[in-house]
């Protein structure tokens, strides 16, 4: 499946029913030099729309939520040591959490990466 992003700037890439979640370069690029984060354990459950990690950036502290449902099956441990790979790089080794989906049809009402594209250039 090809990459999915929210409005709220999250993305995931969806492999079986195991997704990666990230933020896009746009929402490092709104936060600035990030330099802490808050990442999920893996067992917690998330639900769509919620809050799933906290970055910490020079100008805020911004919430980044869960783009689907589903359980925690682990956290980027290079974040912990190194935050500004959110910065580096946003959308690979920036990543934030893994999760197995509780619902596939959440995908749904995801965007694909033009569709994105086009909602941030409107921004």
């Amino acid at each position: 499946m090809s990459r999915l992003f929210t409005q709220d700037h999250e993305w995931i890439d969806v492999v079986g029913d195991v997704a990666t979640v990230g933020i896009t370069d746009y929402a490092q690029g709104q936060l600035g030099d990030v330099v802490f984060v808050d990442l999920p354990d893996a067992g917690r459950a998330v639900t769509k729309g919620g809050e799933a990690a906290v970055v910490e950036s020079v100008k805020a502290a911004s919430d980044v939520y869960a783009p689907v449902s589903g359980t925690v099956t682990e956290s980027n441990p290079a974040l912990v040591d190194d935050p500004s790979l959110v910065n580096s790089a946003p959308e690979t080794e920036g990543w934030f959490f893994k999760l197995t989906l509780s619902d596939a049809s959440e995908l749904d009402g995801l965007m694909h990466k033009a569709a994105y594209d086009a909602f941030v250039a409107g921004l």
